[in-house]
């Protein structure tokens, strides 16, 4: 066997199609694209969520709920968070965000009372939980509200 020898396996290579041929391409002169119509046409173009025209999915289905203009959000930190901090007496946003506790400097921090505290921290915050501001008072700490930023 030699170089000039060798041919594909028996109808592993398929012909591709000849599109816009004409009629002895064996499509019936349309090009595989059908008779007529939006899309049988050159230089068509529709958007894909184009339906044709029915009604489109974004206005067929119902619309539920809204949106509160005034909804104010929180940062949560967790008391056992608090516990982790080293060398550190009083807590404040920029304390927490420096030691990766807070992704965002400049939105509001609340703290929550899950697990224990055992240090005496004093901690600045927007809001506090009843079990957290509990948990930090019985700890020998003080809360603090800030003020919120607006």
């Amino acid at each position: 066997m030699d170089l000039g020898n060798l041919h594909y396996a028996p109808r592993s290579r398929k012909n591709r199609k000849r599109l816009g041929i004409g009629e002895g391409s064996g499509h019936g002169g349309t090009s595989t694209k059908g008779h007529k119509g939006q899309l049988s046409r050159a230089g068509t173009k529709t958007n894909p969520w184009f339906e044709g025209g029915q009604m489109p999915l974004q206005r067929r289905i119902p619309k539920r709920g809204f949106t509160n203009i005034f909804r104010v959000e929180y940062q949560a930190v967790n008391v056992e968070s608090l516990e982790k901090l080293k060398n550190v007496n009083e807590v404040t946003p920029e304390v927490l965000h420096q030691n990766g506790l807070i992704g965002k400097k400049n939105q509001r921090v609340k703290i929550l009372g899950n697990g224990d505290l055992k240090k005496a921290l004093t901690v600045h915050a927007h809001a506090f939980s009843k079990s957290a501001q509990e948990k930090i008072e019985k700890a020998g700490g003080k809360t603090a509200v800030l003020a919120a930023a607006k």
